[in-house]
């Protein structure tokens, strides 16, 4: 599950700034009222793209850094808010082996932005299975910093073979 579980599992410390590198662009910008909508969807990218690989890994850190307090998570027929993602994402192992960003898109309202993407996952519980998730994150730009208030993702299987 688009864990982005251990995506998304409530994370229970509030959302840090992240320094300025090429993997995590600066996401924060206190006192300052206009943004780089360029550098915001590069962090976007990047966050979701990270998002995506802590499903297999376990890193719940993804999750205490890019969802917000208020944090309000769909995922498969659930409601999860931060902490409960996070603790998800921290008591792996879970089932998956990979899981990877496909593509997401991004389009920016103001302070907020909108981004629907897709991601491609292999799991073991016996048999490899491969699925998808398809989802879509709002983000907030709030105090400079740009964070996740809510997710709707949904799961679909894939024969192999399939594109």
């Amino acid at each position: 599950m688009r864990w982005r579980l251990p995506l998304c599992f409530a994370l229970a410390a509030a959302a840090l700034p992240v320094s300025a590198t090429p993997q995590h662009p600066a996401t924060c910008s206190e006192g300052q009222a206009a943004y780089s909508h360029a550098d915001a969807e590069a962090y976007i990218r990047q966050a979701s793209a990270d998002w995506a690989t802590s499903v297999a890994t376990n890193d719940s850190s993804v999750l205490e850094r890019i969802l917000a307090e208020d944090f309000v998570w769909v995922l498969e027929g659930r409601l999860l808010n931060k902490a409960q993602a996070v603790a998800e994402a921290a008591s792996g192992p879970g089932p998956f082996l990979s899981n990877t960003l496909d593509y997401v898109n991004i389009r920016f309202f103001g302070d907020t932005a909108v981004a629907q993407g897709r991601e491609t996952w292999r799991k073991s519980r016996g048999a490899i299975r491969h699925g998808r998730f398809i989802w879509t994150d709002t983000w907030v730009r709030r105090n400079g910093c740009w964070q996740v208030v809510a997710s709707q993702d949904s799961v679909i299987a894939v024969e192999e073979g399939d594109d």
